[in-house]
């Protein structure tokens, strides 16, 4: 499968073949001059033959160094661009990959897909497999001019392998099996690795700092352990090729001696084999180097595709149509919904909103009021039931549309690394300058974000670390109110923030949700009283709904809801 991306870069494999092949025959050749000028000239006494034969030796070699160094170039050029695609591939198909796959996949295992797995592939896709076919042809053409040269030194020289196959054979398997575990240990570590640092202040608030530094250490000497492994099953195989040198040689210089001596063999043909034997060495030793390769990117390769098979849960119809610009009406008919496909998280939801509507969702924790609103956005699919905006399917609209016309402000802000501009594009990618600070003077950013020293070229870090919470709370409001959605979902957007900076939210929230659809999940009870409707979920199901003011008077779960939060106005009215 690997092969396959190498597909588009034909010429150039074809141009790589054909250099291999001339190097081939400048290397074959190399030990035939050394023959010809030991065996026609040095022993003759030919001085100026000699010089003439060195001179195209010096030749010979220089080529072979000029087609080496092409040949690494365009196959190097060729592998950087296979990872280059499958890399880019594979973070495409993690773009697309639904909730449910993030759910069950820690962050640290996906950064190591995308970083050592797919390095591991490199060496392969860099002129690893053509490499490998030249040095096996490299092979062959040696053993058949050594025929050439001299049958019986052949044959007592190949008596040596059998040694050298028999220890090839016996750890490729064992090696194999040892690089998969180097990588599966990489993955662990680099999991611990990611949420070490993601927890940080965790840690250090509860002075778990040599807790953490332990665990580190059992993972690191997991992977520690298993590359030493690895690196035992290769250290086996450098000295079978280290004794079959030396066999040869001894083989070679014994029995070519001997016959010498009588007048059989020159002493160019012992001078030759001699040669061929080191270069015999070299591609021995390039593919027990090669076996190592095959043996990591297999790896490698295997847990990369494994990614790139996985199906994403929430695909489109493939009669999907656009959404147009919508009124906002939304209804959730008879809809049942389950993470694992066994426990229901909601059951037999039935909810008409109206255009304009807000629409306050609450419950305690667990209830699936985050479940609700996700199925809006299509991060899940109903296990059964459907969902439909302004009487459109939401399964038979593109996702693209769906979401174009749904702002989500979740909980925890989360801005990228880069400035204060960038992270607003993100709700309207073509916006100017204008409109971005419109945006942050409705939502009441705009006056922070001027005190900063660059505006909206500020940079703020990895996740905006350089701002308060706040700031980031409100920067994603703004951020919404650019991408102008007519569909608006804040979950618990405003319950990590200070109650001067959730005033100034809510007063801006009117201006927000005005004419809009919007569902509130609040955790502060205060902040929805003036909902249009609040919709009560206990256990998955809808078990109340209504005003603020009527579902007060029926006396039930909302009226204890509040009571438990004291609510102010509730305990002066008695």
């Amino acid at each position: 499968r690997l092969l396959l991306y190498l597909k588009p870069y034909l010429p150039q494999l074809i141009l790589a073949l054909f250099i291999i092949l001339c190097l081939i025959g400048t290397s074959l050749s190399a030990p035939l001059v050394i023959k010809i000028t030991i065996d026609n000239y040095i022993m003759k006494g030919n001085y100026l033959g000699m010089l003439k034969m060195i001179a195209l030796l010096i030749g010979i070699y220089l080529a072979n160094w000029l087609l080496a160094n092409l040949r690494h170039k365009i196959l190097s050029l060729m592998g950087q661009k296979v990872i280059f695609k499958i890399r880019q591939e594979l973070f495409e198909h993690l773009q697309n990959l639904s909730f449910k796959f993030y759910d069950n996949t820690p962050v640290g295992k996906i950064v190591t897909r995308l970083t050592g797995d797919i390095d591991a592939m490199n060496e392969l896709v860099s002129g690893g497999i053509i490499n490998m076919v030249s040095e096996l042809i490299m092979l062959i053409g040696i053993v058949y001019v050594m025929f050439r040269l001299h049958i019986q030194l052949t044959w007592a020289t190949l008596a040596t392998l059998p040694l050298l196959i028999y220890m090839f054979t016996g750890v490729e398997r064992r090696l194999l099996e040892s690089e998969r575990n180097v990588r599966t240990t990489a993955t662990d570590m680099n999991i611990n690795l990611e949420e070490s640092i993601s927890g940080v202040r965790v840690i250090q608030a509860f002075n778990r700092e040599e807790y953490n530094l332990e665990r580190f250490k059992e993972y690191n000497e997991k992977h520690y352990n298993a590359c030493l492994n690895t690196v035992r099953l290769i250290a086996l195989l450098w000295p079978g090729v280290e004794v079959f040198w030396v066999l040869a040689s001894i083989v070679v210089v014994g029995l070519g001696g001997y016959w010498l001596i009588k007048g059989s063999i020159t002493v160019g043909i012992i001078a030759a084999f001699m040669t061929y034997i080191g270069n015999f060495f070299g591609p021995i030793r390039s593919l027990s180097q090669f076996l190592q390769i095959i043996q990591r990117a297999s790896a490698g390769a295997e847990k990369v595709f494994s990614i790139l098979d996985t199906e994403p849960d929430i695909k489109e119809h493939p009669d999907a149509i656009e959404l147009p610009p919508v009124e906002g009406k939304v209804e959730f008919r008879n809809v049942y919904f389950s993470y694992d496909g066994s426990e229901m998280v909601l059951k037999g939801i039935d909810l008409i909103v109206e255009p304009g509507q807000t629409v306050a969702i609450v419950g305690h924790t667990g209830a699936g009021k985050t479940s609700l609103v996700n199925l809006l956005c299509r991060f899940y699919d109903p296990t059964s039931g459907s969902i439909l905006i302004d009487g459109y399917d939401i399964k038979r609209v593109t996702l693209r549309s769906l979401r174009r016309q749904i702002g989500v402000v979740l909980q925890e802000p989360f801005l990228f690394s880069g400035t204060i501009r960038d992270n607003m594009r993100y709700g309207k990618e073509t916006a100017g300058d204008d409109e971005i600070w419109n945006a942050l003077d409705i939502i009441g950013a705009g006056e922070f974000v001027r005190r900063l020293p660059n505006r909206l070229d500020t940079i703020i870090g990895e996740r905006g670390i350089s701002l308060s919470m706040g700031q980031r709370q409100l920067l994603s409001f703004a951020r919404v109110i650019l991408a102008d959605p007519r569909i608006i979902i804040l979950d618990e957007a405003t319950s990590n923030i200070d109650t001067e900076t959730e005033q100034q939210i809510q007063s801006a929230l009117k201006t927000l949700l005005a004419g809009r659809t919007s569902f509130i999940i609040a955790h502060r009870l205060s902040t929805i009283r003036q909902a249009d409707l609040i919709v009560v979920i206990e256990n998955g199901r809808i078990v109340e709904k209504g005003t603020h003011s009527e579902l007060l008077a029926l006396g039930g779960i909302y009226y204890r809801m509040n009571i438990a939060h004291l609510d102010p106005a509730l305990a002066r009215s008695g």
